[in-house]
């Protein structure tokens, strides 16, 4: 298995994909070609347990590791560090829709799945490509992914992680979450913007060449952990998976029989991990592809035009508002049949001029694929009320996104295919957006009053990661504007 970048052909192995996060020309390393998941291997997938059948995905991909090096990465990752057996359970919510409730691990968010195991490939990685060298992980956030990314890399031996996250982008939780992290080798800063600020000042740092020049001289060089990264995309692949062998464990699906998938995204990198599913040979279905009022995805998939400039919204599910979906690129280097000239054709035009239109055959293509759906902060805060009260299921924003625009295509097609839906946060991290939505009323003033009365009003018990983040004192109060990032890189790392 060998891989290559979206704009330029690359032949590189899976351990350099992981350790250099980002190729040379810009673009994102892609398997070359896919591998396939047969039906005896699913047969053989649906007794084991979810760490088994993550070490049979992984290492159709990551075909430069040993099987030891892949099984103990595994087990460091999911053993006792979520808070059941299974990270990745299925909810029958009603018949028909399963919730793939993916924030059972340390942070309360899906970005666990893949960062509870990305510090194992990646050291792993850096053992076979770098050796001796310290890796510096490079992260911008918008919400979940640097609070998972810290967890994950806290003082790991030969690495050092560098967070930023919007001043005002981000929830009052997410944000605690980041700014307490312990660590000798963490530092978190803020942004005077929102995330795709500080996602393009991250892409351009790793392009910089002043700044290449500075690690080599310490022998060090950049990583990432975000999901441009191969190594953090490879994990998302794994509960697709695990979920399609679930539905037939479950009797809820036949062998081969297909089944739809929503996820609530904004950077495309968990939906694009199901469409790689699909490449495998699982049986999916329409992608269901659900944005809140930064709807930008939305309008791509129906008219085949991406066009940034537009107005940018805070909402209440923080981790959507993004206006530049990276893992997007990926899914055109599918549509156009891994021509890298077009690729990087269309991704100058978005540097340039902020948008880009695609032929109307490789729309047709998109469209045969994916349905598009947005929902705003008053639809959100309607569909965390409603499946509360239908199903007394609490489902955080995000959640309630996908749930809302799952319900759109269902009364616009009719399709009554069965779905699993991607729940990707724990409602407690939201608990502002959450509490007025099942408890109509006055809002406590403080975040934590606010959890204590979510669960009061839901009888839920409140996540311990969460319960014990009232006492921590802040270590990280940083904040800088764009043009001073790289600046702040510098400060810390000496």
């Amino acid at each position: 298995m060998h891989f290559t970048s979206t704009r330029s052909p690359r032949n590189v192995t899976s351990a350099q994909a992981i350790a250099r996060g980002l190729a040379d020309d810009g673009g994102l390393f892609i398997p070359q070609e896919f591998p396939k998941i047969s039906d005896e291997l699913v047969k053989r997938m649906i007794d084991m347990d979810y760490k088994a059948r993550a070490r049979e995905v992984l290492a159709l991909y990551l075909t430069d590791f040993s099987a030891d090096e892949i099984a103990r990465s595994v087990e460091a990752a999911y053993t006792g560090t979520f808070d059941q057996e299974n990270p990745a359970p299925l909810v029958e919510l009603h018949p028909g829709l399963n919730i793939l409730e993916l924030w059972h691990g340390p942070t309360c968010a899906f970005k666990d799945m893949a960062l509870q195991l990305l510090p194992h490939l990646l050291t792993i990685s850096a053992r076979k490509t770098a050796p001796g060298r310290t890796m510096v992980i490079l992260t911008a956030t918008s919400g979940d992914t640097g609070k998972a990314a810290l967890d994950g890399f806290a003082d790991v031996p030969g690495t050092k992680i560098i967070v930023f996250y919007p001043q005002n982008g981000v929830s009052a939780m997410q944000k605690l979450q980041m700014v307490t992290q312990k660590g000798d080798n963490v530092a978190v800063c803020a942004i005077e913007g929102n995330f795709d600020d500080a996602q393009n000042g991250v892409k351009h740092i790793f392009a910089d060449s002043e700044m290449k020049q500075y690690l080599n001289a310490r022998d060090m060089e950049f990583s990432s952990a975000n999901s441009i990264n191969f190594g953090r995309l490879a994990p998302q692949i794994v509960y697709y998976v695990s979920a399609y062998c679930d539905l037939i464990r479950q009797g809820k699906l036949r062998r081969g029989e297909r089944f739809n998938v929503a996820v609530p995204t904004g950077n495309f990198g968990n939906i694009l991990a199901a469409v790689y599913a699909r490449e495998m040979g699982i049986p999916i279905g329409k992608l269901i592809c659900a944005s809140n009022r930064n709807n930008i995805l939305t309008d791509f998939i129906r008219t085949g035009v991406y066009d940034r400039n537009r107005p940018f919204y805070t909402t209440t599910s923080p981790s959507m508002d993004i206006l530049i979906s990276s893992n997007l690129e990926r899914m055109l280097a599918l549509l156009y049949g891994n021509d890298t000239a077009a690729v990087a054709g269309l991704m100058e035009q978005l540097a340039k001029t902020g948008r880009y239109a695609i032929s109307a055959d490789v729309l047709a293509k998109l469209q045969s694929q994916f349905y598009g759906g947005f929902c705003d902060d008053a639809g959100t805060a309607a569909t965390i009320g409603e499946t509360f009260r239908k199903y007394h299921y609490l489902c955080d924003p995000h959640t309630a996104v996908a749930l809302n625009v799952y319900e759109q295509y269902r009364r616009e097609t009719g399709d009554d295919t069965p779905c699993v839906l991607a729940s990707t946060a724990s409602p407690f991290k939201f608990a502002s957006a959450v509490l007025p939505a099942v408890r109509p009323g006055a809002l406590p003033a403080d975040e934590f009053e606010m959890v204590t009365a979510l669960a009061d009003a839901t009888k839920l018990p409140v996540p311990k990661p969460l319960a014990g983040l009232k006492d921590l004192p802040v270590l990280h109060n940083g904040c800088v504007t764009k043009e001073k990032m790289k600046n702040f890189i510098r400060d810390f790392l000496g």
